[in-house]
């Protein structure tokens, strides 16, 4: 069995939508990724390749403003589906969180739900998820450590991509 972690280090833009799009091309409906780091660490650069290995063509934008944004995706065996996008940067108050659809977005039936800073929902979290963390290294390059709640997701992921 793989080890239910991986930390690896990602040299760049293109590496991290290449990263991305690994991930996309596994992700099945139900599927919540949590993407933690600094600001500028790549988490919306992460997610634009999680559309890509979607099948989502069109521009993928941080919802900075809106808190969350709805793509039609072909999700696990490319069944029609729906990427719930979510950058909760902007969010002042975890309560917020039940007006915007959160509910649906943790609990996607036929889709997949990326969070980006979702330290900010406080006790919204769901009880299973992947957390992708983002940090610096040096000169462009990040690590990046792969986990989740519980461990079998997050081995599953890391088994199926091709790492290096």
């Amino acid at each position: 069995m793989a080890d239910s972690s991986t930390a690896l280090t990602v040299r760049g833009a293109e590496a991290m939508r290449d990263l991305g799009r690994q991930i996309g091309q596994q992700l099945r409906a139900g599927d919540v990724l949590l993407l933690h780091g600094d600001l500028g660490a790549g988490k919306t650069t992460l997610a634009q390749g999680i559309a890509d290995g979607l099948g989502i063509e069109s521009a993928v934008q941080s919802p900075t403003f809106t808190l969350m944004a709805e793509y039609a995706a072909a999700v696990g065996d490319r069944s029609p589906g729906t990427l719930y996008h979510l950058d909760l940067y902007r969010l002042d108050d975890p309560q917020e969180l039940g007006e915007i659809g959160w509910e649906e977005a943790m609990a996607p039936e036929q889709g997949v739900t990326v969070v980006e800073w979702p330290e900010r929902a406080g006790d919204w979290l769901p009880d299973r998820f992947v957390l992708v963390s983002i940090a610096y290294q040096d000169a462009g390059n990040r690590k990046v450590t792969i986990t989740s709640t519980p461990p079998d997701r997050a081995a599953e992921l890391i088994a199926s991509m091709e790492m290096g």
